[in-house]
C-alpha cells in the first residue's frame, strides 16, 4: 500500500526524490555509525529543497506549506529516522524570523538555503556587555550540528528573568562540538554538546525564542514552537509506516524455526496488526486536521486561535506515543527476528523509543491541553 501522501514533484520530482530515499535507506549503517548524517546526504536535502522549504520567496525560498513540509519528513523518517529528524530542521525559519529585519537579511544573503542547529538547554547565563553578550558554557541535544552552517544556543542575560529562552547566534565555527552522542536510538541525528568559550554575540543576533516573527508570509502566522514540534513528532508516523510494512512484507516469507505459520498466518498476528493499522491511520488523520483547520485559518487571512493551536500540540504529542505504540507491536509481533541489530524493526524501535523522549512530546502536553479544555491557562512556552 502506498505509504506516504506526498507531492514528490514539490522535492525534486519523483525520480530524484524516490532515489534520494533509497539512498538514505541504503546509507542508515553509515550514518548510526559515525553519529551523523553524512554532509553529501545534507547537500542532497539542500537540492530538492528541505532547507530553503519554508524560507520566504522574496528571500530565494520556496514557501511550502506546513503540511507540505511534514509530508517530505515523514516519507524521509520512513528510510531512516535519523535522517528525517535532521530533515525537520529545514524549519528554521520559524525561529530565525525573529531575529531583526537587518539581521534576517545577512542569515539568507547567500542563498536560501541556510541549515541552523540549536543547543537550546540547560539555559546558561551570559555577560552583558557593551552591544551585546560574551558567552561561555555547554548546551546539550543539538541535533543536526555537524552540518549546520548557524548555531544558537540559549542563555539568560545577566539578571534577567525572561520566561522564554534568548537565543543567541553564531557561525558553526565559533562552536566546538563535542561528539558524545551516546544513545539508543536517532543514533544518526548527532545531537551532540555545543561548547562555547567566550565568543562575543552582538544583540542583533539575539531573538527569544517563539517571539513575533519579523518576516511577512503566510507561514509566520502559524504558531511557530507548534510547527516546532510537528517536525519531530512526523518522523514516528514515517517510523510507524515502515514498521507496518515490514511486518507485512515479513508475511511472504518461510515458517517459523519452531514450525509455527509464517506471520500472515496466524491469526492473532492478523488481529494485532489490523488494530496497528487503524490506530496509526487515526493519530496520522487527527495530526493532519489539526494541521490543515491552522493553516486554513492563516489562509483565510487571520491566525489559528487558541483552540486550534491547542489542537496542534495535541494531536502533535498523540502522533508520536500512538506510532510509538504501533512500532513497538510490529517489533513484538516479529518474535526474535527483529531483536537483532541488523534487522529493520529493531532500528524503527529504537529510533520511536528515542522519539518519545523528546520535551516537545512529554506528558506535560496532554496536561497543557487539558487545562485549556477547563478554561484554564497552559504553562508559559506551550502556545
Amino acid at each position: 500500500m502506498p505509504a506516504h501522501q506526498i507531492d514528490k514533484s514539490l522535492w525534486g520530482g519523483e525520480k530524484v526524490f524516490d532515489a534520494l530515499l533509497a539512498e538514505v535507506r541504503e546509507r542508515r549503517d553509515e550514518f548510526e555509525k559515525q553519529k551523523h548524517i553524512s554532509q553529501d546526504i545534507i547537500e542532497s536535502f539542500k537540492e530538492i529543497g528541505v532547507y530553503r522549504s519554508m524560507v520566504p520567496k522574496t528571500l530565494g525560498g520556496d514557501e511550502r506549506s506546513p503540511k507540505e513540509f511534514l509530508q517530505m519528513v515523514e516519507a524521509i523518517s520512513a528510510a531512516d529516522g535519523s535522517a528525517g529528524w535532521i530533515a525537520s530542521f529545514g524549519m528554521n525559519p520559524a525561529y530565525l524570523a525573529s531575529l531583526p529585519p537587518q539581521t534576517i537579511d545577512k542569515v539568507w544573503a547567500q542563498g536560501p538555503n541556510v541549515v541552523f542547529a540549536a543547543g537550546i538547554f540547560p539555559i546558561q547565563p551570559a555577560k552583558r556587555v557593551e552591544g551585546g553578550y560574551i558567552l561561555n558554557g555547554r548546551w546539550r541535544f543539538s541535533s543536526g550540528c555537524m552540518g549546520a552552517d548557524l548555531l544558537a544556543v540559549g542563555i539568560q542575560p545577566d539578571g534577567g528573568e525572561q520566561k522564554l529562552p534568548l537565543l543567541a547566534v553564531m557561525p558553526a565555527k565559533q562552536v566546538k562540538i563535542e561528539p558524545n552522542w551516546d544513545v539508543i536510538g536517532m543514533v544518526g541525528t548527532g545531537s551532540h554538546d555545543l561548547v562555547v568559550e567566550d565568543v562575543f554575540v552582538p544583540d542583533e543576533w539575539t531573538f527569544v525564542r517563539g517571539s513575533a516573527p519579523n518576516m511577512d508570509a503566510p507561514f509566520f502566522r502559524y504558531p511557530s514552537l507548534s510547527f516546532a514540534s510537528q517536525v519531530l513528532s512526523v518522523t514516528t508516523a514515517g517510523l510507524a509506516r515502515e514498521a507496518l510494512d515490514v511486518i507485512q512484507g515479513m508475511a511472504a516469507g518461510r515458517k517459523s524455526v519452531t514450525g509455527a505459520p509464517n506471520l500472515g498466518e496466524r491469526e492473532y498476528v492478523q488481529i494485532e496488526v489490523g488494530k496497528a493499522e487503524a490506530r496509526y491511520r487515526s493519530a496520522r488523520a487527527f495530526f493532519y486536521d489539526a494541521t490543515d483547520e491552522a493553516w486554513n485559518a492563516v489562509l483565510a487571512g487571520g491566525e489559528p486561535s487558541r483552540e486550534q493551536t491547542n489542537l496542534l500540540r495535541l494531536s502533535t504529542s498523540h502522533l508520536t506515543h500512538e506510532c510509538a505504540a504501533v512500532v513497538r507491536t510490529a517489533y513484538e509481533l516479529a518474535g526474535m527476528t527483529s531483536a537483532y541489530t541488523d534487522h529493520p524493526l529493531c532500528r524503527v524501535a529504537r529510533d520511536a523509543m528515542l522519539a518519545t523522549q523528546h520535551a516537545f512530546m512529554g506528558a506535560i502536553t496532554f496536561k497543557n491541553a487539558g487545562a485549556m479544555f477547563f478554561g484554564h491557562e497552559p504553562l508559559p512556552g506551550y502556545l
